[in-house]
């Protein structure tokens, strides 16, 4: 749930991401986003 009523609500995390493989076709990269 979006809002839970507890502490930390509301609050995103942005993490970097290195690679992005798609397992299904094996595309990589931008394509598997």
């Amino acid at each position: 749930a979006s809002n839970t009523g507890k502490i930390g609500d509301g609050k995103i995390f942005m993490l970097s991401v290195e690679e992005a493989v798609r397992v299904r076709t094996g595309e990589r990269g931008k394509d598997a986003i």
